[in-house]
């Protein structure tokens, strides 16, 4: 797996991965850049995200959950001064649907964050994560953890 990141013009590059596929990044105007796109650390929140978002929907779905909307939310906490890198992570799951089970969304977070999602595993090694869950039944009941 590899990427090319080009130098556009101040602080934007674009990222190109071998799927072809790029990605805009850009810095805040206070430190050169024009606020164009994401900055690299919030990618990595993203990406996290989506890693895990991905495994968990596919879980959800081979075992026949009727999952209407799903979103997942992810908090990092880093230092004030240098060196700057993510201490703590927090990634919630909101899974909304009808009669979503409770032990499948369990299963799947816990196949997610401890087997399949890369991005999480290789992160997990830098930096304390956390996970919550939200399952919002379409009738109107929630349930937490």
């Amino acid at each position: 797996m590899k990427s090319r990141i080009k130098l556009v013009e101040n602080m934007q590059f674009v990222a190109t991965a071998d799927s072809g596929h790029a990605v805009l990044m850009d810095a805040p105007q206070s430190v050169g850049g024009n606020n164009s796109g994401a900055k690299p650390s919030e990618l990595l929140l993203m990406a996290f995200g989506g890693c895990s978002g991905m495994d968990i929907i596919s879980i959800l779905r081979k075992k026949k959950q009727e999952v209407a909307s799903f979103e997942v939310n992810v908090q990092g906490d880093t230092p004030e001064k240098h060196p700057r890198y993510f201490t703590n992570i927090h990634i919630e799951y909101v899974v909304t649907g009808r009669n979503i089970s409770e032990d499948a969304v369990k299963k799947a977070i816990a196949l997610s964050l401890n087997t399949y999602c890369m991005v999480g595993l290789t992160i997990g090694k830098a930096a304390k994560i956390t996970h919550s869950y939200r399952i919002v039944d379409e009738g109107g009941k929630e349930g937490r953890s």
